[in-house]
């Protein structure tokens, strides 16, 4: 009877889905998708999860976020620097790297995605350039394009995610507020560039009408007569006039939450005492072959009991609540435009190394089941116990950076010396408009930078 309850219970345990990052952490993303900032970091700080050593960039990455949110720039960019910092000094833990085949890749020290290491200077310069502080900005530029030429030697297939046209949007955007109109005019063209040759086809984006406007913008105020032409011409605009606003307003509308990290399994468990009998069992095919404990009288044996499992990560995508935005100025309209696509990005890098990660799997399942017969030959009962402990101990890393936004839209709207009143109004498929209005009041030739954060997501989509 003791044997029956056992096996019963581990293939109850076995069968069940291992709880994701998301879930162990669950308090504290509660907090902050509820708009809750001042709890979410006091979780934060007490999370188990994040207080541990190996997932310290995480832990940067999400103090800097909220701290950027709650307005705190100074702090918030000290995190980020820490999560740059990071990223360029990260050794492999060769122990950790060879014991997680034995275990499961949770004990290795989380390394972080490629859009993980851009984004962390992405809010950097967005703090920047809130305190009127453009040449430290700037200098998030230069790094910003460091990291986007490493990633660039780091991949060889046409058909990889290596350049990043947002980021050389910003780039552009940031150059044009310090009025460097050379280099905004390079990053505006390859950002240009990467829209249409990158983004199109891996992620089905268009180039935002905006970054047209400041390509030619810039190419006029640098005085490439040539460029501005055939700019003019390739987009089809044959009236279009650079004007000279006093002011203008770049507004970065942070739209929805990222994609969270799961996994999918494939789980075995075999009875060689029922005639090779096996459970079989994945949340993708959910087949199950089970056999009965009550008829296998003194054969159910824990020696003939088998069991492995293979866990493979994967993103739940959660889409967004509000799909469209607009800024209104007395009587001119702006709609936000797509500028980034977070949640797509994640995707397409996972998808990527999805060949890696299937390896990596059965090579752990491989190295455990050769401990288990192992064991087996020096006592069936404790190598069956191994092979129970193995099986359940398998587990995807599903870590990542969760309070990332899905998307990232902009909007450039020219503003007049003084006070400025601009309406906002987001909205969903079905119709509902949440409206608010924000007062900028700014100096003659001053750019201003406003981030907003829509929080809201629909339900996860599995």
């Amino acid at each position: 009877m003791l044997k029956k309850i056992l096996i019963i219970g581990s293939a109850m345990v076995l069968l069940s889905a291992c709880a994701s990052y998301y879930e162990v952490s669950y308090d504290f993303n509660r907090e902050f998708e509820q708009g809750n900032l001042d709890q979410a970091l006091a979780e934060l700080s007490t999370d188990k999860q994040y207080a541990k050593s190996n997932t310290k960039f995480l832990y940067y990455l999400n103090k800097g976020l909220l701290l950027s949110m709650k307005g705190s720039y100074e702090e918030s960019n000290k995190f980020f620097e820490k999560a740059y910092l990071f990223g360029e000094d990260f050794k492999v833990n060769y122990a950790a790297e060879i014991a997680s085949y034995f275990t499961n890749p949770m004990i290795t020290v989380y390394r972080g995605e490629d859009h993980e290491h851009l984004l962390p200077l992405y809010y950097k310069a967005i703090n920047f350039l809130k305190m009127s502080r453009y040449e430290e900005a700037l200098v998030e530029c230069r790094r910003l394009n460091i990291r986007l030429q490493q990633l660039s030697d780091k991949y060889k297939s046409p058909n990889r995610f290596q350049r990043d046209a947002f980021i050389h949007n910003l780039m552009g955007i940031i150059y044009q507020a310090n009025n460097d109109w050379n280099n905004a005019f390079i990053a505006y063209r390859n950002a240009y560039e990467i829209y249409r040759e990158d983004y199109a086809p891996l992620f089905g984006m268009e180039v935002p009408e905006q970054l047209k406007k400041d390509l030619l913008i810039s190419a006029w105020n640098t005085g490439f007569q040539d460029e501005f032409d055939e700019y003019k011409n390739t987009f089809n605009w044959p009236d279009f006039r650079v004007t000279h606003p006093q002011a203008d307003l770049v507004f970065f509308w942070h739209n929805g939450l990222v994609p969270v990290k799961d996994e999918w399994s494939i789980n075995i468990m075999i009875n060689h005492g029922q005639g090779n009998i096996f459970v079989f069992n994945t949340e993708h095919m959910p087949i199950t072959f089970p056999f009965d404990v009550d008829n296998a009288n003194d054969r159910l044996d824990l020696t003939n009991l088998e069991m492995f499992r293979m866990a493979i990560p994967r993103y739940v995508e959660r889409p967004v609540y509000f799909t469209s935005a607009t800024l209104a100025l007395n009587d001119s309209v702006y709609s936000l435009e797509l500028a980034e696509d977070i949640s797509r990005i994640a995707f397409k890098s996972l998808q990527e190394r999805m060949t890696l990660e299937f390896s990596k799997s059965l090579l752990r399942a491989a190295l455990k089941k050769a401990a288990e017969k192992s064991a087996r030959k020096e006592d069936k009962q404790f190598g069956a116990i191994i092979g129970m402990v193995n099986a359940m101990t398998e587990k995807a890393d599903t870590r990542n950076w969760q309070t990332l936004p899905h998307s990232i839209l902009y909007a450039r709207v020219p503003l007049r010396e003084g006070r400025n009143v601009v309406r906002y109004t987001q909205e969903t498929p079905e119709g509902s408009q949440d409206k608010r209005e924000f007062t900028y009041v700014v100096k003659k030739g001053q750019t201003l930078v406003h981030t907003f954060t829509s929080l809201e997501t629909r339900p996860a989509r599995y």
